[in-house]
């Protein structure tokens, strides 16, 4: 039996993290082996090393090169960690894959979303997700949860606003794409979350 591939994705300070986790737990409990768990970029050595110079606020960096720089580490997590697992018939969740590209660098960092997914399709399109759950936080509650400074959470409010627009058209337009309200406590979301991967039948 092939393994299932789940991503959570959404604005920082969201609750991927704590979600991810949760949906780990929940899935151990009911299949023969216990979930791969994630995070985009990272997870490989190679993965890792870009997450640093993608976050590095005192780099230098402009959107269409931080997409490549993504792309790339999308890629060997796929090959290297994703496709591996999922041969086995071991479920992935991932935190962050190809919404979150297309609604940074895409949409608020203006590359253009086709672009994005075009580049996306090309250099990291195999496997693909079965199911992604994008959950959803007002922008002012996300904005009081963060508490990084990395290139992205330093951003101003304009920006934020711009990455959240970008998720919701991700959304909007792209199959196999599930909203989730984020909003609530923890074990409330994680419900929800699992309710959409029983209703995606998976």
């Amino acid at each position: 039996m092939r393994g299932r591939f789940f991503v959570l994705d959404g604005v920082d300070g969201c609750g991927k993290s704590t979600q991810a986790r949760a949906l780990c737990e929940r899935l151990a409990r009911v299949r023969p082996q216990p979930p791969l768990h994630l995070r985009e970029p990272g997870s490989t050595p190679a993965g890792e090393r870009i997450r640093e110079v993608v976050l590095d606020s005192k780099l230098a960096l402009g959107a269409a090169s931080q997409a490549l720089l993504l792309a790339a580490a999308r890629r060997q997590t796929l090959e290297e960690l994703v496709r591996p697992a999922l041969q086995q018939g071991r479920d992935v969740v991932c935190e962050r894959f190809h919404p979150s590209t297309y609604a940074y660098q895409g949409i608020a960092g203006e590359l253009g979303g086709e672009l994005v997914l075009e580049l996306l399709s090309a250099w990291a399109g195999r496997p693909e997700p079965d199911l992604v759950l994008l959950l959803d936080l007002p922008l002012e509650r996300a904005l009081e949860r963060r508490a990084g400074s990395d290139r992205f959470e330093s951003e101003d409010e304009a920006f934020q606003r711009r990455v959240s627009e970008g998720y919701r058209m991700y959304a909007e337009g792209v199959a196999g794409t599930v909203v989730v309200p984020a909003d609530g406590d923890v074990e409330r979301v994680a419900e929800r979350v699992w309710k959409e991967v029983e209703r995606a039948g998976l």
